[in-house]
């Protein structure tokens, strides 16, 4: 009964903070351009995981470095620029909607790429859940018909590597601790994302000269101490303590939380979106496993 509510407390904790970084992107965005975000929010993640676990990355067995470079590149640095491009086009509250493709990727990359089987429960929770998000999708599209979804394929993309992710952890990075994963991701992907900074004209008055870009530093700060550092630790930590399914789930709730933000901002919301989220909550509690 302890783990149980350990795992839900740590679902539920994810579920706030991720679901409260699509605004924050959002507002980031205002005052900075998507590479700028994407580049930055790499850096202040990784100075802070870094200083804080630096002493770990000697603790990590070479035969696991190859698997936190691949995880580094799939879970943080491409989604990192994905989410902040996509973001440019289409509304903050359905890019997280469209975030919750990530436990149906994760069973059918589980099962066929990394032989991690999932229960008939876990799948039926994946498809009652992904059945109100497609309602959400489609609400979504009603209400704000101007918005341009061929960049949703930037955050569709993205799922596909956080189901890659998760599977990763769970299969190959089992026995390391959640601070050395965040430590060894950010190790690799620190020094390009700098380099994409650089060239993203941001060192230039430019950019210091825009009335926005005071707030939309301190919005990706805040993005990269708890949407991204803080929360990859919970993340890995969750992973391994529940299954790949479950803790990709978080992605489930998300929306809500976002939703939340969106109406708070000024985006429309419906009643059959509410009835949407409702039915989503249904899929999380059945994605989750008793024997887990």
């Amino acid at each position: 009964m302890k783990d149980l509510n350990i795992k839900w407390i740590y679902l539920l904790i994810l579920s706030i903070i991720w679901g409260s970084s699509f605004i924050l992107i959002k507002k980031s965005l205002l005052g900075l351009t998507a590479y700028q975000l994407g580049a930055l929010r790499t850096i202040i993640t990784g100075l802070i995981l870094l200083t804080f676990g630096f002493n770990k990355l000697k603790t990590i067995p070479k035969s696991k470095w190859k698997w936190l470079l691949l995880s580094g590149l799939l879970g943080s640095f491409i989604p990192a620029f994905f989410f902040a491009i996509a973001e440019t086009e289409i509304d903050s509250a359905v890019a997280s909607i469209l975030n919750s493709l990530v436990p149906l990727n994760t069973i059918l990359f589980g099962f066929a790429v990394f032989k991690i089987t999932s229960t008939k429960r876990q799948v039926s929770g994946v498809i009652i859940g992904f059945i109100g998000t497609a309602i959400l999708i489609l609400k979504g599209s009603e209400l704000n018909p101007n918005q341009n979804y061929i960049y949703a394929g930037f955050v569709i993309a993205s799922t596909i590597m956080y189901a890659a992710n998760v599977n990763i952890i769970k299969r190959y990075l089992q026995d390391i601790k959640p601070l050395a994963i965040a430590a060894g991701n950010y190790a690799f992907i620190v020094i390009p994302a700098l380099i994409i900074l650089v060239f993203s004209d941001f060192f230039t008055p430019k950019t210091f000269e825009n009335p926005a870009f005071i707030n939309a530093f301190i919005y990706v700060t805040i993005l990269s101490v708890f949407g991204t550092a803080i929360a990859k630790v919970l993340f890995f930590k969750l992973v391994q303590i529940s299954t790949p399914v479950f803790a990709s789930s978080v992605t489930y709730i998300m929306p809500i939380v976002a939703l939340i933000w969106g109406i708070i901002d000024g985006e429309s919301f419906s009643f059959i979106q509410g009835l949407a989220a409702l039915l989503i909550l249904v899929g999380v509690y059945l994605s989750h496993d008793r024997k887990a």
